[in-house]
């Protein structure tokens, strides 16, 4: 789902909301996250998961063109974890098409 779908479906759901209002929510709500983030702070929605910055520290690589070796330097990334709920959510949705792949595999 893009942000554009997104805010398609929200505005669908709240019918009392136009859509430019819910758009503008959504891309508030985005961007407060964003810079959350971006000052090293953790975020967390109960029921859904948190995000917070992971360091990746200083390694050597390849240029995969050359081959040439290439320091890279150290950085944080954004890393999701996902609560309870929403693995349970997912597993309990994703379950049924598991059990259909696997019986179909199996002769």
């Amino acid at each position: 789902m893009t942000k554009s779908e997104l805010i398609l479906a929200l505005a669908g759901r709240q019918t009392h909301l136009a859509q430019p209002d819910v758009e503008m929510a959504v891309k508030s709500v985005i961007d407060q996250m964003a810079d959350s983030l971006a000052s090293g702070e953790r975020i967390e929605v109960r029921g859904f998961g948190s995000f917070s910055l992971h360091f990746r520290p200083p390694r050597m690589g390849r240029n995969p063109k050359t081959g040439d070796v290439v320091s890279l330097s150290g950085k944080h990334v954004p890393h999701f974890k996902p609560g309870k709920e929403l693995r349970e959510r997912v597993n309990a949705a994703a379950q049924p098409s598991a059990k259909a792949s696997s019986k179909s595999g199996a002769r």
